[in-house]
């Protein structure tokens, strides 16, 4: 029940969840970008949403099988094939010992996900498998993968329930994205024209791009008096505006905290967009409130909950339909993320 890393790609890492409870140490939570890919690899293989992934940047890696496995493939289309043979993405996909996946360069988005049923076996440091490469903490030995690492699963799990019909349709990555924020919690720190350029204004993703955060270049956001603050904590999707005016997404390896102002936080339900933009992608800010956040998170929620009961039902059968979710927005997603999926809309 093991992985041979052939070649790891230009940066391959174990992600989970996140680290969770220690960022009042100083402990970079890390974690999956895109979330939603992430969970839904592991739901497709069967897996918990939270278990360890390997998490593929631009260039997947070569990973050779010793034995069977269930692996399913999400996110970004890096075109990952097996023994040389494109496959189906958002699928769950038996694997032979001696096969080979790869991956032979990016279509769309830039962060593919790759679950393995039974989970890897990493040990937790902290809560968590995640990798944070600055610090040297969790996934293995605290680095990306090399050629040569063995990586093993804790379960071997041959077979699954409904396996033919574990799928769902590929998402689809735009290069010019509208997300969905909330505003605050310091945006008495810009002019009245200052948000009206944050929230009317196209931004530039930049090459400054990694996974603590994401450079936009555009119109400066104009500020009161300089973006300075007493240091404070630092959510997923929380935007920061410097000096420069120029705004910066916090993601997953993101600082604690941080002395720069706020002027919105991106709702997490929009945050693939984010995760799998390249340099030279559009985005754009749209203000909601914190009640249509939060419907949006625990519908997500739900969704999770309802597309694991439908692959793991003894009468499972197909039928595609629009997740509620994304009910309420209209003209449809404003990410510009389109989602389809196998299950019965949640009442």
């Amino acid at each position: 029940m093991s992985i041979i890393v052939q070649n790891p790609g230009s940066l391959t890492t174990i992600q989970d969840a996140g680290r969770r409870g220690y960022q009042r140490f100083g402990v970079a939570a890390s974690g999956a970008v895109d979330v939603h890919a992430y969970a839904y690899a592991n739901i497709l293989v069967g897996n918990q949403p939270t278990e360890a992934v390997l998490e593929a940047t631009i260039a997947g890696p070569t990973l050779e099988f010793t034995s069977t496995a269930i692996i399913a493939v999400t996110g970004g289309d890096l075109t990952p094939a097996l023994n040389g043979m494109l496959i189906t993405m958002y699928k769950a996909i038996k694997v032979k010992k001696g096969d080979i996946l790869s991956f032979h360069g990016r279509k769309t988005g830039c962060r593919a996900y790759i679950a393995f049923a039974g989970g890897l076996d990493i040990p937790k440091v902290m809560g968590s498998r995640s990798t944070y490469i600055k610090a040297k903490v969790g996934g293995l030995k605290g680095r990306k993968l090399q050629a040569g690492d063995i990586l093993n699963l804790r379960e071997e799990v041959t077979n699954l329930a409904n396996l033919d019909h574990r799928r769902m349709e590929q998402q689809v990555y735009t290069n010019d994205n509208t997300v969905r924020v909330l505003m605050g919690p310091q945006e008495h720190k810009y002019t009245e024209k200052g948000i009206r350029t944050f929230l009317n204004t196209p931004y530039k993703v930049s090459k400054e791009f990694d996974r603590m955060g994401c450079r936009l270049t555009g119109k400066k956001i104009e500020l009161v008096d300089d973006g300075n603050i007493i240091t404070d904590g630092i959510a997923y999707g929380s935007i920061q505006v410097p000096d420069s005016g120029q705004p910066i997404i916090m993601l997953s390896d993101r600082q604690t905290t941080g002395g720069y102002g706020k002027i919105a936080s991106i709702i997490n339900v929009d945050m693939p967009a984010i995760a799998q933009s390249i340099t030279g992608d559009t985005i754009r800010f749209r203000e909601i409130d914190i009640q249509e956040a939060q419907d949006f998170f625990v519908s997500q929620k739900h969704l999770y909950a309802k597309l694991a009961e439908k692959f793991n039902s003894p009468g499972y059968s197909e039928k595609p339909i629009w997740p509620v979710i994304y009910k309420k927005v209209s003209g449809g997603l404003a990410v510009g993320v389109r989602y389809k999926f196998t299950f019965e809309v949640i009442g």
